[in-house]
């Protein structure tokens, strides 16, 4: 074909867990940012398979799994089929199997859009277990992979023998893996995946959803004083977020900053925890745990603060960061795996290498004393385009498609 004949639309079957639905509107939104993004930019058809865990619909239970039993069947999200088959999710003991698990609960969904609709590629999110489930339909029918890890499936979820075993097998299917960030490239070279296959293209994000506004307007209608001082987080309360140590270092900060407050946007099972930690170091006028707020609400937090902070010890390329700096926010976060990629010098925000209360407290000292050039910061962030996104994975698509591989994947998986 020549570079000036028009290429023909490609059609992907996107096999992604990580997805939002109706319960879960921003469960993975970044995941349909980029796919919705490369259709738009595209013109192009594509399918997603959503898979959540099987759960009855109204049996009692914790909140979490009660919801997957309110997730539909199939809906239908700005013009694409999403469809949402259950599957077998054995807490601890079920891991190894979970990846042939999902493959079985997919494969009649599977078969028949690919009788049906003759999809070109398998576009996998996660490498476990949906990247491992993605290279069994694969292989099964023939089909081109791309495979994209994102964070845990490369910086955690490899510890474990059984699964580490099944992701490599899945990767040497693939023929083309993207990486959020260049962090979890390096690392899947060093657990023995091929460099050659391996393409790093980080989120991106979309201006319109985080504009700027008036921060005073924004702080008077969140209720936030004009002399007060706002450390922000998002994100859920789980352990590996560290939002422990952001209470720890406002504790430390209570004193030689008195209008100093913390805003942790996000809900989880670390609530109640949080909660006594708030009351046992007398924070509580201090710290506000409002809960998950919409996507689309986030802007005005983001515009409204003084600082984002960020204290994980896993991510891959979090879009928090990116969004927040959209909206002129300068960040604080801990320099592990993709962050320093996405805060790549201190014109942006300062990054710590000791995740703890004294170590963010010096930092979020540092950055609340800084004046910060805003329309910098998000200058740099806004360029970074859910479009110029999708012409990388377009590329990475078409380059999949011009080639085949056929290692089996079923040694792996016993």
């Amino acid at each position: 074909m020549s570079s000036g004949e028009p290429q023909a639309p490609i059609k992907p079957l996107v096999f992604a867990s990580l997805f939002p639905n109706r319960e879960q509107p921003t469960h993975g939104v970044f995941v349909r940012e980029r796919l919705f993004a490369w259709r738009r930019v595209y013109h192009a058809d594509l399918r997603v398979i959503a898979p959540v865990p099987f759960w009855p619909t109204g049996w009692p239970g914790p909140a979490r799994w009660a919801r997957y039993g309110r997730v539909p069947h199939r809906e239908v999200q700005d013009g694409v089929a999403v469809h949402h088959p259950r599957t077998l999710v054995i807490p601890k003991v079920g891991m190894r199997a979970a990846g042939r698990l999902l493959a079985r609960a997919t494969r009649r969904l599977v078969d028949r859009w690919h009788e049906e609709w003759g999809f070109d590629l398998i576009d996998g999110h996660y490498l476990y277990p949906d990247g491992v489930a993605a290279a069994r339909h694969a292989e099964r029918l023939g089909k081109p992979l791309v495979l994209t890890a994102r964070g845990t499936d490369v910086n955690l979820l490899p510890r474990f023998p059984a699964v580490r075993k099944q992701i490599l097998a899945a990767v040497e299917r693939a023929d083309r893996v993207i990486t959020v960030c260049a962090a979890l490239r390096d690392r899947l070279v060093e657990l023995g995946a091929r460099a050659d296959r391996i393409v790093v293209v980080s989120n991106g994000v979309d201006p319109t959803q985080f504009p700027r506004r008036d921060r005073h307007e924004l702080r008077a209608a969140l209720g936030w004083g004009e002399r007060d001082r706002v450390v922000l987080s998002v994100g859920l309360l789980i352990d590996r977020k560290g939002h422990h140590h952001l209470i720890d270092a406002l504790a430390k900060l209570a004193d030689s900053h008195p209008r100093l407050r913390l805003v942790i946007l996000g809900e989880g099972e670390r609530r109640s925890a949080l909660e006594a930690q708030v009351a046992r170091l007398g924070l509580a006028d201090r710290v506000d745990l409002p809960g998950a707020v919409a996507h689309a609400d986030l802007y005005r937090y983001y515009g409204a603060a003084d600082v984002f902070a960020l204290a994980s010890s896993r991510e891959g390329w979090p879009n928090v960061l990116l969004e927040a700096m959209c909206c002129g926010l300068p960040v604080v976060a801990s320099a592990v795996w993709g962050i320093p990629e996405v805060v790549p010098d201190e014109r942006f925000g300062l990054l710590t290498d000791e995740r703890t209360g004294p170590a963010f407290a010096d930092r979020l000292a540092a950055a609340l004393a800084r004046d910060w050039d805003r329309d910098a910061i998000a200058a740099n962030a806004r360029a970074q385009t859910w479009d110029r996104v999708a012409e990388r994975v377009d590329g990475v698509f078409r380059a999949a498609l011009g080639r085949t591989t056929t290692p089996a994947l079923e040694e792996a998986s016993r």
